[in-house]
């Protein structure tokens, strides 16, 4: 019990001490006073086609958010069913079902997260984590239920 109160004490502590610095380095980020930041930020909007000033009608969003959840479906469903062949496959676990594969997938995408699988059992270290994590990240902000 003490270690415990004494771990949310340090932390508490850390993120008090951290507020300031952190909120300046963001403020700055904002700002865009952040040259180098800014040139990578410049490098960034010309790949995509993006112009910074101009701003993003509701179809727009709507197709990037569209496309965005077909490119992350497609890439879940790719990776659970040649996971057999991807690196981060200790235990050479075989592909997952097509049905299967499709439906954890679309439910990652959506970010519903239903799971009809055995974990560490059915997916591989790689699909864990480069697919289902970055798609929990990636899908929270489209807003898909």
């Amino acid at each position: 019990m003490a270690h415990d109160l004494g771990l949310f004490a340090a932390y508490a502590l850390l993120g008090v001490a951290l507020a300031a610095p952190l909120g300046r380095y963001i403020a700055l980020v904002l700002d865009g006073r952040m040259r180098w930041l800014s040139a990578v930020e410049r490098v960034v909007y010309a790949m995509i086609g993006a112009d910074p000033k101009e701003g993003m009608t509701w179809r727009r969003y709507t197709g990037a958010v569209v496309v965005a959840g077909a490119v992350g479906t497609v890439a879940i469903y790719a990776l659970q069913r040649l996971q057999w062949a991807l690196p981060l496959n200790p235990e050479r676990l075989p592909g997952v079902r097509p049905d299967l594969a499709l439906n954890t997938a679309v439910s990652f995408a959506t970010n519903t997260n239903w799971q009809n699988y055995g974990g560490e059992g059915t997916l591989s270290y790689l699909t864990q984590a480069c697919g289902l994590g970055v798609q929990n990240f990636l899908s929270a902000p489209t807003g898909w239920r």
